[in-house]
C-alpha cells in the first residue's frame, strides 16, 4: 500500500517531529530488531500477465544487514518522513536501491502505529476489567447490607429498607461535613461551621463532573460546558498504599479524607481557572495601561473586588507582584502542554528558572488520552540567579484544560495542605496565586502564548539590593518566563532543523553536537546550584563572619559522582551593583579576545575559538569551546567550555575547564555524564530602577539588554580545595576564594572605567 509522504521541512517545529530528547526528556523507544527489515521485491510485468499457463513467481524478500538495520533506525529517530533527497542518499551510503529505504520506512512507520494501537487496546481492556469489577461490588454490596451501627448483617425490621439505607447514608453524610468544615479550616484558613451548598464529592465512576465550581462560582462560569475528569481514586495518595487494580477504596474513614481533600483540590483548581481566563482578558480593567501603551500596572482594588482570596488571606508582612506578557513561540500547542504537565521536561524547558520540580500526587490524567482535565499536586523551586534572593518553595496544583480546539489553559495555585506533610517546610515565605499561562495555536506551528504570574510574598527575606528587581516584577514576573520559553524553543527549533548554522563553523556530527550541548546544560545546571543553593544539589553553608552577609560560601564532599572531581568541592557566589548596561557587561565576559583582562586561567593573553555550536538567532547565545594560548608546547591539555546567552530578561556566562581527552570523546558523541567539571560564571540581571528612560525592570519588547542606568552582576566559583573527600576544609581555602571573587570583579570594573 503507497502511502502520502511528507515533503521537506527547513526548520524543525517543535510538536512537528519533535524530538524532545534533545532535553533529556524522553527515553529511547525498544523497537523490535527486526523492523522493516525485510523487503520484498514485488512479482515483473511479465510475471503477472502469464495467466494460468505459468506459474506465478514467489516474491523475492531481502535481510538487511545489522549494520544498515542500525543507520535506518537511527535515521528513523531523526526523521520519519524522509523526502526523497534524503532516502537517495540513505540509498547509495548503504548500498540499497531507492525502492528499498522508501518501503523500509512505511513498513516502520506502519508497526509503530500498529504498536500504539496494541497499547491503547490494552488500556482500554483495563479500563472495562475495572469497571466490571467495580459493578461487581457495588451489586455484592446492594445485596448485602450492613448494619452502621453494629456492622453485623443489617435487620430493617419495623422500618422500610430503603428507610434503613437513609439513615445509614444520612449518618455518612453528617460524619463527611464534619470532616469537609475541618478540613476548609485547615485549608482555605477560615473557619465554616455549616455548609448552605453541599459540595459534590466523587463518586466510583471514573468521569467526574466538574462544571460546578467552589461555593460562589456557579455553573455559569466561563468555564462553559461541565469538564468530565477521569478522576481515579484508585491511585495512592502520596504516603499511602496504592488501591488494588481494578479496585477502589471502600467508603471507610481514609477513603472519606482521601475523596475530602480531593474535592477540594479539585474546587480550588476550578476557581483558579477562572481567575486565570479573566485576568488574561485583553480589556480586562485589572490591568492599567501607562501613558505610552508600553507597560501594565496592576489593579489591586479591581481585582480585591472581583475575587475573594481562594487560599485565604494576604499573610501579613506579605507584599504582591503580579504582571502578564504575551508572546509568540515556536512550539504548538500540545507539546507545550505535555512539557508543562511533566515535572521533568517542564525544569527542562526552564533550566535557569527551575531548579527542582517534582509531581507529588496526580489526581487526574486527564481524559481521552489527552491533557484536558488532568490534576496534579506539584512541588518546585524557583529561583533567581543570585545569592541574595532566596530559592521560592512553593507547593501547587497544577490544572490543565482545553477551552477549544488549539486553545488550552495550564494553572497553578499553591496549597497549604500536603500529602508529605512530615516534609513540609516549617517557614515558608512565598504564595503562588493563580497563575499560569493561555496557549493557542497559530499557522506554521507556532503558538500564542499569554503568561500570568501572581505571587505574594516576604520582602524582609530580600536584599535591599535586589528588592526593586522584584517588585517591578521583572525577577519572577511573567516577561521571564515568555523569554526563556522563547528563548529555549529557538534552541530546539535550530538544534532539528537539518541545516547547519552558517555560525557553527565546526565538523561536528549531529552526535556530537547533542553530547557538547547536554554537556554545556549540566554544567549551566551545576552553576546555578551553587549561585541559589537549591536542594538539586546538597550543599553544606558556611557562615564565616569575616566574609560578610553578601557572600555565600558552601562545601559538598563528592565520592562517587562522576561528573565532578573527587573531594572536597567550595563555592563561593555574591552579587555587586555596577553602573554599566547589561548589554556592555555581557559582550565584554563573553568576548574571548578580552578574556585576559578578568580571567586568570587566560594565561595573559587573549583566547581562541575552537568551536561555535549556535543556540539562538544572536552570536551571543551559543557553545563555544575555548584554548588559551600556551605558554610552552605542553600547556595544550586543557580547554574551556563556555556557555553563553541572553534574553530580555537575565544574561549568562558559565565556563568550566574541561581537559582534551574527555572532550575528544564528547565531541565524537560518547556519553558526556563521565566528563569531571567545576562550573564558574556570571549572571547580569537589569537593577529594577527608573531613570530618565524609563524603568530598568520593564523588559523591552525587543529582547535587548541595552536597559539605561545598571547591571546587578552575580560571581560565582566552584573550586576543588582538596582531593581527599575526608579532608577538612582549611580557611586559607576560603580566603582563596574569597580573593579570587573580589580580585575578578575588581578587574571587571576596571576594564570597563567604573568605580
Amino acid at each position: 500500500m503507497q502511502r502520502k509522504m511528507e515533503g521537506p521541512s527547513e526548520i524543525g517545529l517543535i510538536g512537528e517531529n519533535f524530538d524532545a530528547g534533545l532535553m533529556g526528556r524522553m527515553r529511547d523507544d525498544e523497537y523490535e530488531s527486526r523492523s522493516g527489515s525485510d523487503n520484498f521485491e514485488g512479482a515483473s510485468g511479465d510475471d503477472q500477465d502469464g495467466g494460468d499457463d505459468q506459474p506465478q513467481r514467489k516474491k523475492r524478500y531481502h535481510r538487511h544487514t545489522p549494520h544498515q538495520i542500525q543507520e535506518l533506525e537511527a535515521f528513523f529517530k531523526e526523521c520519519p518522513h524522509p523526502d526523497e533527497k534524503q532516502r537517495l542518499d540513505l540509498s547509495k551510503r548503504l548500498a540499497l536501491e531507492n525502492k528499498q529505504v522508501k518501503f523500509w520506512f512505511q513498513n516502520r512507520r506502519t508497526q509503530m502505529k500498529t504498536q500504539l494501537e496494541r497499547h491503547e487496546n490494552i488500556m482500554l481492556r483495563q479500563e472495562n476489567d475495572k469497571l466490571r469489577a467495580e459493578n461487581s461490588l457495588m451489586k455484592d454490596a446492594m445485596s448485602n447490607p450492613v448494619c452502621n451501627n453494629c456492622g453485623g448483617p443489617a435487620i430493617p425490621g419495623q422500618i422500610s429498607f430503603e428507610e434503613h439505607q437513609i439513615r445509614i447514608e444520612n449518618a455518612r453524610l453528617k460524619d463527611e461535613l464534619n470532616r469537609i468544615c475541618a478540613l476548609a479550616n485547615k485549608f482555605l484558613g477560615k473557619p465554616i461551621s455549616s455548609l448552605t451548598n453541599p459540595m459534590a464529592l466523587p463518586t466510583s465512576n471514573s468521569g467526574l463532573e466538574l462544571g460546578i465550581g467552589r461555593n460562589g462560582i456557579g455553573g455559569s462560569s466561563t468555564l462553559g460546558t461541565p469538564l468530565p475528569m477521569g478522576l481515579d481514586l484508585g491511585d495512592g495518595v502520596l504516603g499511602t498504599q496504592p488501591a488494588m487494580p481494578g479496585i477502589r477504596p471502600a467508603l471507610g474513614l481514609m477513603g472519606n479524607e482521601v475523596q475530602l481533600e480531593r474535592s477540594m483540590l479539585i474546587d480550588l483548581a476550578l476557581a483558579a481557572m477562572e481567575e486565570l481566563l479573566k485576568m488574561t482578558q485583553a480589556e480586562s480593567p485589572l490591568w492599567i495601561k501607562s501613558l505610552d501603551g508600553e507597560k501594565e500596572m496592576f489593579n489591586h482594588e479591581e481585582y480585591a473586588r472581583l475575587f475573594s482570596p481562594c487560599i485565604g488571606p494576604k499573610p501579613t508582612g506579605y507584599i504582591t507582584e503580579a504582571t502578564r506578557e504575551t508572546g509568540i513561540v515556536i512550539i504548538n500547542s500540545l507539546a507545550l502542554v505535555e512539557t508543562l504537565m511533566d515535572a521533568n521536561r517542564w525544569a527542562e524547558m526552564f533550566p535557569s528558572m527551575i531548579a527542582r520540580a517534582i509531581n507529588l500526587d496526580v489526581i487526574s490524567n486527564g481524559m481521552g488520552g489527552t491533557r484536558n482535565g488532568a490534576l496534579q499536586v506539584m512541588h518546585a523551586e524557583v529561583q533567581l540567579l543570585s545569592p541574595l534572593v532566596p530559592v521560592r518553595q512553593v507547593r501547587f496544583i497544577r490544572f490543565c484544560k482545553q477551552h477549544a480546539e488549539g486553545v488550552w489553559a495550564v494553572v497553578d495555585v499553591s496549597i497549604e495542605i500536603g500529602h508529605d506533610a512530615a516534609n513540609a517546610q516549617p517557614f515558608m515565605s512565598c504564595r503562588r496565586l493563580p497563575s499560569g499561562c493561555i496557549v493557542q495555536d497559530m499557522p506554521n506551528g507556532y503558538s500564542k502564548v499569554t503568561w500570568l504570574e501572581h505571587w505574594e510574598y516576604d520582602e524582609n527575606v530580600v536584599h535591599q539590593l535586589y528588592r526593586p528587581l522584584l517588585s517591578s516584577g521583572v525577577g519572577f514576573g511573567a516577561h521571564r518566563w515568555i523569554a526563556t520559553l522563547q528563548r529555549q524553543c529557538e534552541c530546539l527549533a535550530i538544534l532539528m532543523s537539518s541545516s547547519i548554522s552558517s555560525d557553527d563553523h565546526t565538523a561536528l556530527s549531529q552526535a556530537g553536537r547533542r553530547s557538547m550541548l547536554k554537556l554545556a546544560q549540566r554544567m549551566t545546571s551545576n552553576f546555578c546550584s551553587g549561585v541559589c543553593a537549591s536542594s538539586a544539589r546538597k550543599w553544606d553553608s558556611l557562615h564565616i563572619g569575616t566574609l560578610g552577609d553578601d557572600m555565600k560560601v558552601m562545601t559538598r564532599k563528592n565520592v562517587d559522582d562522576p561528573g565532578e572531581p573527587p573531594g572536597i568541592v567550595l563555592s563561593a557566589a555574591t552579587s555587586v551593583w555596577v553602573p554599566v548596561s547589561r548589554q556592555r557587561l555581557f559582550d565584554f565576559l563573553r568576548d574571548e579576545r578580552l578574556r585576559s583582562e578578568w580571567d586568570i586561567l587566560s594565561n595573559g593573553g587573549p583566547m581562541q575559538e575552537m568551536v561555535h555550536i549556535a543556540k539562538g538567532q544572536g552570536h551571543g547565545n551559543c557553545v563555544s569551546l575555548l584554548r588559551a594560548n600556551a605558554v610552552n608546547a605542553n600547556d595544550s591539555s586543557m580547554l574551556i567550555l563556555q556557555e553563553t546567552w541572553m534574553d530580555a530578561s537575565c544574561s549568562v556566562v558559565v565556563y568550566a575547564p574541561v581537559d582534551v581527552q574527555s572532550l575528544n570523546v564528547v565531541m565524537s558523541g560518547g556519553d558526556s555524564a563521565y566528563v569531571a567539571l567545576l562550573p564558574s560564571g556570571f549572571a547580569i540581571l537589569p537593577d529594577g530602577h527608573c531613570n530618565d528612560n524609563g524603568c530598568n525592570g520593564t523588559l523591552q519588547k525587543g529582547g535587548g539588554g541595552n536597559d539605561g542606568g545598571g547591571s546587578l552582576l552575580t560571581v560565582g566559583f566552584q573550586i576543588l580545595v582538596n582531593s581527599l573527600p575526608t579532608a577538612k576544609l582549611t580557611v586559607e581555602s576560603v580566603d582563596t576564594v574569597n580573593n579570587l571573587i573580589s580580585c575578578t570583579i575588581q578587574k571587571i570594573k576596571a576594564s570597563l572605567r567604573v568605580a
